[in-house]
C-alpha cells in the first residue's frame, strides 16, 4: 500500500521537516508512530516522502490543538491503517469531551449564580454565630444544605472544605470561606460532578480570594473552549482533505 501512496514528487525528510518547522528526527518519529504513512526507501536505504506525507503531517499538526497530541496520533494512526471508522469514533470522543467540558462550565456558572444571593444573606441577621461572625457548626450547615454531616466530613478529607477547630471544644467551625466552599461543592455535586473535578475549581476560588474575581477565570475558560472548538473545525477540514487525497 505504501508504494501506491508514494507516487508523484519525491521529498526528502529534510524537505518535510523544513516545510513544517520540525526536525528531521521528529519526522522520522512521526512515521514510526504511524502518524505518517510508511515511506519508500532508495536503493541506499534513504527515506523518500511525497506530497501525501506532507498532507498527513499538516493534518496531524492541525488536529493536535483540538484533540491533543495523543488523540491526534490515534486518529492519524487509524486513518493510515485504513480504519476510518475508528478514526471517526476517536473524533466523536473528542467532541463529546468538549461538550462535557462545556456542561461543566455551565454548571460552575450556575453554581456561582446560586451562591450570590446566599452570600448576600450571610451578611445579614440570623447567621449562626457559633464561633465568631458568620461561622457555624457542622450540624446546622449540613441541615441547611440538606446533606448529612458525614458528607461534609468526606469533603473535608478531600480538601474541598476547610473548617477550623474550636480550641475549647474541638468542634468543627465553618467560617464564611468554608461555608462558601461547602455551598459551591454542594451545587456541583448536585450537577453530578465528581469530587476530583470540583477540586481545581475550589482551588481557584481560594486563590482568587472569593467568587467575584473568578469572572476572569470563567472568561478565560470560555475562551479556551472556543479555541478548542475552532481548532477541531480546522482539524476536521484538514482530515477530510487528507482522506480524499489518500483515497
Amino acid at each position: 500500500m505504501a508504494r501506491n501512496l508514494q507516487s508523484g514528487k519525491r521529498l526528502r525528510p529534510v524537505d518535510l521537516a523544513r516545510g513544517h518547522g520540525l526536525s528531521t528526527q521528529a519526522v522520522r518519529n512521526y512515521e514510526a508512530a504511524g502518524i505518517l504513512p510508511a515511506a519508500d526507501r532508495t536503493p541506499h536505504g534513504y527515506r523518500t516522502y511525497t506530497p501525501l506525507h506532507a498532507r498527513a503531517l499538516r493534518t496531524f499538526l492541525a488536529l493536535v490543538p483540538g484533540h491533543g497530541h495523543q488523540g491526534a496520533t490515534a486518529i492519524m494512526r487509524a486513518v493510515n491503517e485504513g480504519a476510518d471508522e475508528e478514526a471517526f469514533r476517536l473524533v466523536d470522543e473528542s467532541h463529546a469531551q468538549l461538550l462535557e467540558d462545556r456542561r461543566t462550565l455551565r454548571a460552575v456558572e450556575s453554581a456561582l449564580r446560586d451562591l450570590e444571593p446566599e452570600a448576600g444573606r450571610s451578611a445579614g441577621p440570623g447567621r449562626d454565630a457559633a464561633s465568631g461572625s458568620g461561622s457555624t457548626f457542622i450540624g446546622p450547615l449540613a441541615g441547611k444544605l440538606g446533606i448529612r454531616p458525614a458528607t461534609l466530613r468526606k469533603w473535608e478529607r478531600a480538601g474541598l472544605v476547610r473548617p477550623h477547630r474550636d480550641p475549647r471544644t474541638g468542634y468543627r467551625v465553618y467560617g464564611e470561606d468554608a461555608v462558601r466552599d461547602a455551598r459551591l461543592v454542594h451545587q456541583l455535586r448536585r450537577g453530578g460532578h465528581p469530587l476530583e473535578q470540583i477540586a481545581p475549581l475550589i482551588d481557584r476560588v481560594r486563590a482568587a480570594g472569593g467568587l467575584e474575581p473568578l469572572e476572569a477565570v470563567l472568561r478565560d475558560w470560555h475562551g479556551r473552549l472556543s479555541a478548542r472548538s475552532r481548532a477541531m473545525l480546522a482539524g476536521a477540514a484538514e482530515l477530510e482533505a487528507y482522506l480524499r487525497e489518500r483515497g
